[in-house]
């Protein structure tokens, strides 16, 4: 049995990361409010996405809340590796700058929760970045998407 056959439906994400001059993008389901005060998020990451190296080296990320109407850009962010190509510019996806962290935000988002990583958790075969949201903001509303299994989800009602 798989972990997410009990903790799926889970709501989908795309995580993006900078370092030096390379952004990236990577869709993530295992995510994670912790604390309001002071505003701290989780992420956990594979150890074998490259956004991980990304994320280890900058100490930031931006957790963008996605509307359903991108999930095929999100199958294409998790299908794809970005070590060699532009997976912003090939999945149609704009960038922002975030505005309180070296890193790109989606502009076409729902909403954006901008780290600061305070932390890091060895947790078998992911890394799981505790961090601080130094900034979040919702832009609109919108259909959430939520993963069920494999190429399989389902959404909210508003």
């Amino acid at each position: 049995m798989r972990i997410t056959t009990l903790t799926n439906p889970r709501q989908t994400i795309l995580l993006t990361s900078r370092h030096k001059n390379k952004d990236n993008v990577m869709t993530l389901d295992w995510h994670t409010p912790l604390s309001f005060a002071p505003m701290m998020y989780a992420v956990s990451v594979g150890k074998t996405r490259f956004s991980l190296g990304l994320i280890k080296k900058s100490k930031v990320f931006v957790v963008n809340f996605m509307s359903k109407d991108f999930e095929s850009k999100i199958l294409f962010c998790g299908r794809n590796r970005g070590e060699k190509m532009d997976k912003f510019k090939k999945a149609g996806l704009e960038k922002e700058e975030a505005d309180t962290i070296n890193c790109p935000r989606i502009k076409q988002s729902l909403g954006y929760l901008e780290c600061k990583v305070e932390k890091e958790v060895e947790t078998g075969d992911h890394i799981l970045f505790i961090a601080k949201v130094t900034k979040g903001g919702l832009k609109k509303k919108g259909k959430r998407l939520f993963h069920l299994f494999s190429d399989k989800f389902t959404t909210t009602l508003e």
